[in-house]
C-alpha cells in the first residue's frame, strides 16, 4: 500500500558569512528575485533580503535548500518572520 504524500519537514536554516564576500545559506525554500544589488530569499524564518554590490548566486539547489552568494554583502534583513513557539507563546500557555 502506498503512503499519501506529505509535505517535507521544515528545513533547518543557517547563515554563514565569510569576510562579507561569501554568504552560504541552508534551509532556503525559494528565490523571489535577484540582481547585482539585492537577493530576496524565502526561508522557514521569513523572507531574507541580502543587499550589497556585485552580488551573484554562485550555487543554488532548492532541492537541498543550499544557496551561496558571492559579492560585497552590506545588509541582511529578515521580514515576515513566522511566529512559532516564541518566548511569549511559551509564557502564555
Amino acid at each position: 500500500m502506498q503512503k499519501a504524500c506529505q509535505a517535507p519537514p521544515e528545513r533547518a536554516h543557517s547563515v554563514t558569512l565569510c569576510d562579507r564576500k561569501k554568504l552560504s545559506l541552508t534551509g532556503v525554500e525559494d528565490v523571489d528575485c535577484f540582481n547585482e544589488q539585492i537577493v530576496v530569499l524565502k526561508t522557514p524564518l521569513g523572507t531574507l533580503s541580502v543587499s550589497g554590490a556585485g552580488l551573484n548566486i554562485s550555487q543554488l539547489s532548492l532541492e537541498t535548500g543550499q544557496v551561496e552568494i558571492e559579492g560585497e554583502v552590506d545588509v541582511m534583513e529578515y521580514t515576515g518572520a513566522k511566529a512559532k513557539g516564541g518566548l511569549l507563546s511559551r509564557l502564555f500557555r
